[in-house]
């Protein structure tokens, strides 16, 4: 019987390659779901960068609110906000995970606006003396570039069902009337936000209008207004976590496992994360640090 090296060479790099990729697959499964250490623990859920979207952060919020072995969930934030939208979703995740576990929040160097808004459904608040918090506020950005159009000679034309269907457009200049609209708009998804701090934090809805205008403060500032419990670093809330639970001894610490495709591990950015930053820069309202 002939045989052919090169044939049987193929298919054995094809199996090694196979068992690899199913190994990849079966361990993030694997410790996405229970994580590899018994017993009680706490998890660690990091909220990072602009909030743009919740989709991973409430899956994650979700495996952890369903794992009996979590007695309690971290919020670690170093964000300066994001989307209305993606923020209020990550804020109702965590009152429904609040009904199960405790949710103790550690913001790092920033936890402001749509950052803040999230932290403000956990139990506790921990910030670091310097981390910049607060910027209760929401911003909308326009431009307007029809002065350089007309220098180009490039016209536009506009067919619409409604006079206010193309409000916002960079084409043209912004009438009262429309400014009027997004500005009832804007101050109605304010109030939504002040609403959840004087929850969240137990204090007085006009105090916290007071100090809603946008300003930003310090975690020792944040704390003496109530906005934050304690000043410390991740590794207080850990040990805050660990005391609010009964966990004795140094608790066991746990991290989200990613779930990895085979084009994740091809593409560093997936297309519907590319997606994602395409569709928002339209009408997007934003828990935000405003940085022209």
């Amino acid at each position: 019987m002939r045989k052919h090296p090169v044939l049987l060479g193929l298919i054995v790099i094809g199996v090694i390659l196979g068992v690899f990729l199913l190994s990849i697959l079966f361990l993030s499964r694997f410790g996405e779901k229970k994580g590899f250490a018994l017993g009680d623990k706490i998890a660690v859920v990091n909220i990072r960068g602009v909030i743009a979207s919740s989709r991973d952060i409430v899956e994650q919020i979700d495996t952890f609110m369903e794992d009996d072995y979590v007695k309690a969930i971290i919020l670690r934030i170093n964000s300066p906000g994001g989307g209305v939208g993606p923020s209020q979703e990550i804020y109702r995740e965590v009152l429904r995970a609040k009904e199960k576990k405790k949710i103790i929040t550690s913001m790092e160097s920033v936890g402001t606006s749509g950052g803040y808004y999230v932290a403000c459904a956990s139990d506790v608040i921990v910030a670091n003396p310097g981390t910049i918090t607060g910027s209760i506020g929401v911003v909308m950005e326009f431009s307007n570039v029809e002065d350089l159009l007309k220098k180009i000679g490039f016209r536009s034309y506009v067919i619409k069902s409604g006079k206010h269907k193309d409000i916002g457009s960079p084409l043209r200049e912004m009438t009262p009337e429309e400014r009027s609209i997004l500005q009832g708009v804007i101050d109605n998804v304010h109030n939504q936000f002040i609403r959840a701090v004087a929850e969240g934090r137990n204090i007085e809805e006009g105090k916290v209008r007071q100090i809603a205008d946008g300003r930003i403060f310090s975690g020792e500032q944040a704390k003496e207004l109530g906005l934050v419990d304690r000043l410390g670093s991740l590794q207080d809330a850990i040990e805050i976590a660990a005391e609010m639970v009964g966990i004795k001894g140094k608790p066991t610490v746990i991290y989200p496992k990613r779930k990895v495709s085979l084009y994740e591990l091809l593409f560093k950015k997936s297309l519907r994360l590319l997606m994602d930053e395409v569709w928002q820069r339209e009408y997007r309202f934003s828990y935000l640090v405003y940085s022209p």
